[in-house]
């Protein structure tokens, strides 16, 4: 008894004669199901025809989604061709799932339908969700607002990646319904994926980087940007670096990771530039004329067709009375604000020098202490000196006469020996 046990654990499990043995089955049952239930089967077959042609004019209307909006792909095209990439194998298992209930299948049968609907399904599952990923990251390149991003050169990575992922999903979900052990198959692809991982890790953060550039859009192509201390124009986001041209002319290229990383300004999407000018006034400027600075300031901004914000006075300088101006240039074209703040500049120079107004510049007096108290003055006080002045006569009282020194050591040995 122990030997015939050892025998039948031995044996294979899969066979030639178990494969006829049940290939004989499955003939057997059907044909008596077919002689038992013809008219049933004829009901279901016609049923599943309009089933499969209902199915194929609906992936039709895949193709006319995928005509509405020539060129960029927008969300009707996405689901398009989604649509349009529902197999014909799965159309017919589907008819088949539906009719087999009514036509009273045998067993045999009716699990031959459930297993080959369940491979159709899964694999279909798997392109449409492979259709659609792609055809989202399509759209959010290729939407007007976002300029078409330098990203197609990615696509053929992401494509490869998203159909080994989507198609391993596949067959472990047919494997297991199958039910085949797939736990030693999900950790050997799970083990590979951390190697590939690792040993790309670089890549992948790039390319990931780009990704997030183009969904969250931090910024796109053609915007003007800061990071760190460098700023400049945005040429191109590739797979793994962005590519900015300076205001000096140089290109920089930056990886995507690096970039993400650093607080970015973009000041293409501001609505506006603001500029701010610190005026610091004499010290003698009369209180009138500061008082009704503002205003004076209001009027040169907005005759010179820019936005007053506001002026006022801020503090006091080590030598000036500090006035703070701001006003707004209504675009965020840097051309724009650069002549904004030449003209009301200028302009407020003139309306300054008409007013009387003066400007501060930075002036030190030094004054020295007297032994008895007060101040000596810095300058002596002395005849006029210019043109017009006497000339000076030399005072034998306070004139010394020179005399040569007995020290040698700071004069030239050789021409006094």
């Amino acid at each position: 008894m122990t030997v015939t046990n050892n025998i039948q654990a031995q044996s294979p499990a899969l066979s030639a004669s178990n494969v006829q043995d049940q290939a004989e089955n499955l003939f057997t049952a059907s044909s008596i199901w077919i002689q038992t239930h013809w008219l049933q089967i004829i009901i279901a077959v016609a049923a599943a025809a309009v089933i499969v042609v209902v199915l194929h004019f609906l992936r039709r209307l895949g193709h006319k989604l995928c005509n509405l909006r020539p060129g960029a792909a927008g969300w009707g095209t996405v689901f398009g061709r989604a649509i349009v990439k529902t197999g014909n194998f799965f159309i017919v298992m589907v008819a088949a799932k539906l009719v087999a209930g009514y036509a009273n299948a045998p067993h045999e049968v009716a699990s031959t339908i459930s297993f080959l609907f369940t491979v159709s399904a899964v694999f279909q599952a798997a392109i449409w969700a492979r259709e659609i990923i792609l055809g989202a990251i399509e759209h959010r390149t290729g939407s007007e607002t976002y300029s078409g991003e330098a990203i197609g050169s990615a696509m053929g990575i992401i494509r490869l990646l998203v159909t080994f992922a989507l198609f391993a999903i596949a067959l472990i979900v047919v494997l297991d319904n199958l039910g085949v052990n797939v736990t030693g198959l999900v950790a050997g692809l799970g083990v590979g994926g951390i190697a590939i991982g690792l040993a790309a890790q670089g890549i992948f953060g790039d390319l990931f980087a780009a990704l997030a550039i183009i969904f969250d859009r931090p910024f796109r192509r053609g915007d003007a940007i800061s990071y760190d201390t460098s700023s400049g124009t945005v040429e191109a986001i590739g797979l793994k670096s962005t590519r900015i041209r300076a205001a000096t002319g140089e290109e920089r290229i930056i990886a995507n990771r690096n970039l993400l990383d650093k607080e970015i300004l973009n000041t293409s999407q501001r609505e506006y530039r603001r500029c701010q000018f610190k005026l610091g006034l004499v010290q003698w400027t009369p209180v009138e004329k500061m008082e009704k600075l503002p205003g004076m300031l209001e009027e040169v901004i907005e005759g010179c067709g820019r936005k007053f914000v506001r002026a006022g006075f801020i503090g006091f300088g080590e030598a000036s009375y500090d006035f703070d101006v701001e006003f707004d240039s209504p675009t965020s074209s840097f051309e724009d604000f650069f002549a904004a703040r030449h003209a009301v500049g200028l302009g407020i120079i003139k309306r300054l020098n008409t007013e009387g107004i003066e400007l501060a510049y930075p002036t030190q007096t030094a004054f020295t202490a007297a032994p008895r108290g007060g101040m000596i003055a810095p300058y002596p006080d002395g005849p006029i000196h210019g043109e017009n002045a006497a000339p000076i006569v030399d005072d034998p009282a306070t004139t010394a006469e020179l005399k040569p020194s007995g020290d040698r050591s700071a004069v030239d040995q050789d021409s006094h020996p």
